[in-house]
């Protein structure tokens, strides 16, 4: 029992880390949209140009090394601590090599830019990429692409030092990225003035070019340098090695092949659904709106889900690996339902205080109405996004990369199908919602299918046990939702009064929309005496008992 408190504390104390960090980071984020928005604007095409260009490089990453460094590498490295070495010669060639190949996909994808924007939109007069647009996107899409060798080697950094349990910095690092993007868009801003000067894409200067899409590249590059300087605390000292035969890499790559066609198939279904986006009126939600409710619907993902489940899925490889699928099944559980108690309340606190976020970043009526519906659309796939999110990396932790592969492709189909019936029938003003819940449907397909596949491989999830801890979450979220409402209702959310009058009204709305909801919520747990949420706490509480000693 002590051992398992003391493993349990030690991955509480991992999570609690790992959340501070995200935390900070999420909050810059936060920050460094709403300036954006204040310096660009949101739904117009130079948002529009700004968001398809910076966003390639992410999407670029996830097809050449995305699905690598999250599904292989981890458990490739876990196992390679057993060698004699102590994993030494594994990670200087797995460094080497992905460090090489980035370089030159950086390369190449900056040189093809004229070719990549245009496979990501579908042009006309009356849509939200015209001729023009897309001339912006290209120019800023030269200086963004670097960010792929950026990106690919942080990643690759931080994935060792998270095997290695070195979980703070590659949490923290991206702090950086948004201090240096928050300085970047106030030059911006200064030097150039702010929405709505820049919303015609045939305005922007070669100076506003450079300074937004190169500051952008910075930021990612001063990230990625701080991991650098933590590369002592993996016991390792790194090395060129371009002997690249005999130590496992080609253990990796079989594995790596299935997660790349998973990844490929994420990124054709982005592709798609970049182009249906683009189907919107130029003052309709679109790309810039996607992206930044994405941002959003994704923050208590990234803050929770990420921070509890990358310690424990560091512990599944290691169960993994020595057959104990008892552990394992336990471990799934648990991380499982502490994640969907914190997600539902955080998911719950967003959709509620949606029309104040649309407010907070948008200039219109009609933007308010854009952003809010969008974000709630996404928001009703947060609980299958999380789920799946676990499910995936337990058949990592396994070494099976080729299941989650067919079963990507059941997520693809289904949001294929969802996206092409919202190009055909949905008018240009509803794209984008309609978009968001073709991703959330799409989600909750894909969690169901991969649990339903993993209880047969593992020998059961405790699928009972977490279905009806969720079916309580929700019933308390319920509750809550609709005390949120009401408050929300009293600050005239929906008679355009205090709520969304203004960035500071809706500011201060979201915080005290946010927190009665979650008060409700978490009250009513403590009220059913819902076990998970003292296992929660109590990580937390003793962190804070031993800094308060």
């Amino acid at each position: 029992m002590a051992e398992t408190a003391g493993a349990e504390d030690r991955i509480g104390r991992a999570s609690a880390l790992i959340a501070s960090g995200t935390l900070v980071s999420r909050a810059l984020g936060f920050v460094n949209v709403w300036l954006l928005a204040w310096a660009i604007g949101l739904q117009n095409p130079g948002a529009n140009a700004f968001s398809l260009a910076n966003n390639l490089p992410t999407n670029l990453f996830a097809l050449i090394a995305g699905g690598l460094m999250s599904a292989v590498l981890v458990p490739q490295i876990v196992r390679a601590a057993g060698h004699d070495d102590g994993g030494q010669a594994f990670v200087n060639r797995l460094l080497t090599l992905g460090v090489a190949v980035f370089l030159g996909a950086g390369v190449l994808a900056t040189v093809l830019a004229p070719v990549l924007v245009p496979l990501y939109t579908i042009q006309g007069e009356d849509s939200a990429f015209d001729e023009a647009t897309i001339r912006l996107a290209v120019a800023l899409a030269f200086w963004c692409l670097p960010q792929v060798f950026f990106y690919a080697t942080y990643s690759l950094l931080g994935e060792v030092l998270n095997a290695r349990k070195v979980f703070g910095p590659y949490t923290w690092a991206p702090v950086v990225n948004n201090l240096v993007m928050i300085v970047v868009i106030i030059v911006f801003a200064f030097a150039f003035g702010t929405d709505p000067a820049h919303r015609d894409p045939a305005t922007w200067t070669p100076a506003q070019i450079a300074l937004l899409g190169g500051g952008a590249s910075l930021g990612i590059a001063a990230q990625t340098f701080v991991l650098m300087l933590f590369w002592r605390r993996t016991g390792l000292r790194f090395r060129p090695d371009f002997r690249w035969k005999g130590v496992g890499l080609g253990a990796t790559g079989k594995a790596a092949g299935w997660t790349f066609g998973m990844i490929l198939i994420t990124q054709l279904t982005g592709l798609l659904q970049t182009n249906i986006a683009s189907l919107a009126g130029q003052g309709d939600a679109s790309i810039a709106v996607l992206n930044t409710t994405w941002l959003l619907f994704v923050l208590p993902h990234s803050i929770l889900t990420l921070s509890i489940a990358t310690p424990y899925f560091t512990r599944m490889s290691a169960h993994a690996h020595a057959g104990d699928f008892g552990a394992l099944r336990s471990d799934l559980s648990t991380s499982l339902r502490t994640i969907l108690l914190l997600v539902t309340g955080a998911g719950a606190a967003i959709a509620t205080a949606a029309l104040p976020f649309g407010a907070f970043f948008g200039r219109t009526d009609a933007e308010i109405v854009g952003i809010s519906s969008v974000l709630i659309a996404y928001l009703v796939g947060l609980v299958p996004f999380s789920t799946m999110f676990v499910l995936q990396r337990t058949f990592f932790a396994l070494g099976d990369t080729r299941t989650p592969f067919f079963i990507q492709i059941v997520q693809a189909v289904t949001f294929t199908l969802g996206a092409t019936a919202v190009a055909l029938w949905m008018p240009p003003s509803l794209i984008a919602v309609g978009i968001a819940l073709s991703t959330a449907i799409a989600s909750t397909v894909q969690a169901l299918t991969l649990a339903l596949v993993l209880r047969t491989r593992i020998g059961g999830v405790d699928g009972r046990r977490i279905a009806s801890r969720l079916a309580i979450y929700l019933a308390a979220v319920v509750v809550a939702i609709l005390a949120g409402v009401g408050v929300l209702a009293l600050l005239g959310g929906f008679a355009g009064g205090f709520a969304v009058a203004d960035r500071l009204s809706a500011f201060v709305s979201i915080a005290i929309v946010g927190i009665v909801v979650l008060a409700v919520y978490l009250a009513l747990l403590f009220v059913t005496r819902v076990p998970e949420l003292r296992a929660t706490l109590d990580p937390l509480a003793r962190i804070v008992g031993r800094i308060r000693r």
